[in-house]
């Protein structure tokens, strides 16, 4: 039996166990996936061996200390400086990053972006700040302090606090915090949003499967607007590849996947 599993905290409300298990069955592998809360970060990797898992996934607030914790990085997340999969190779960790060309074919849909602000500075903020470098679109990073915002200064990105920032028009507004996820809270004032969104042609939140306080904002300024739904699709599409060596065509993946999501 091949074991997976997504670490994170929290992790009850991850449907990523629904996306693995079924593509497990449509290709007769006899493999679980399952939840794995993660309370301290130290027992990460502990965790991952004492099972003896053949890949996971890594949500948040977890996805820097795996990073550092692998035996291995490869691909864009030796960039990034964050892993979301984890991939057992003999004794060793392997670790990758799937959110960043996750995100990028999710943001498909809104057309050509030449601008994107970032809100937040963690693990998932710094892949989405990559890719969008990456493929040329400019980006600035809003975080409510500087204590987190070397990684992006360093690698040449605009960086700002709240105390700092001024409002620019922007193509699409990401929300990569945890804010709404278990609450109302917003990822940064409301004043501040609302003369943001005013300008903005579209606005993302890497939450999923629920409407967001920062998508229903945006919702009121009539802004295109997309929940974390497809990322989470294209990035598990890319890392269910990654546990199995590249052996099944990403399109078959992604077409039992996506049947998930109309359950």
């Amino acid at each position: 039996m091949l074991l997976f599993g997504i670490f994170g905290n929290p992790v009850t409300h991850s449907i990523s166990p629904r996306l693995h298990n079924a593509t497990l069955n449509a290709f007769n592998l006899k493999g679980c996936y399952g939840r794995f809360a993660i309370l301290e970060p130290s027992s990460l990797f502990p965790t991952f061996h004492t099972l003896y898992l053949k890949g996971a996934n890594v949500t948040v607030p977890h996805k820097e200390v795996a990073f550092q914790g692998c035996d291995e990085v490869r691909g864009i997340a030796q960039k990034i400086g964050a892993v979301n999969t984890l991939v057992r190779e003999g004794s060793r960790v392997i670790g990758y990053n799937t959110d960043a060309l996750g995100f990028y074919h999710a943001i498909s849909s809104f057309g050509q972006i030449k601008n994107a602000l970032v809100l937040g500075a963690g693990g998932t903020a710094k892949a989405i700040a990559i890719i969008l470098q990456e493929k040329g679109i400019e980006t600035t990073i809003l975080n409510r302090s500087a204590s987190r915002l070397h990684f992006f200064e360093n690698n040449g990105m605009t960086c700002k606090t709240w105390d700092t920032f001024t409002c620019n028009a922007y193509d699409l507004i990401i929300n990569t915090t945890s804010a709404g996820l278990k609450d109302e809270e917003l990822p940064c004032p409301e004043a501040l949003l609302n003369t943001l969104f005013e300008r903005a042609k579209g606005a993302f939140d890497v939450i999923y499967n629920q409407q967001t306080p920062f998508l229903k904002l945006a919702n009121t300024h009539k802004l295109t607007c997309k929940d974390g739904k497809e990322m989470l699709l294209h990035q598990a599409v890319l890392a269910f590849n990654l546990f199995f060596d590249h052996r099944f065509e990403a399109e078959r993946i992604e077409s039992i996947m996506r049947e998930i999501f109309t359950l």
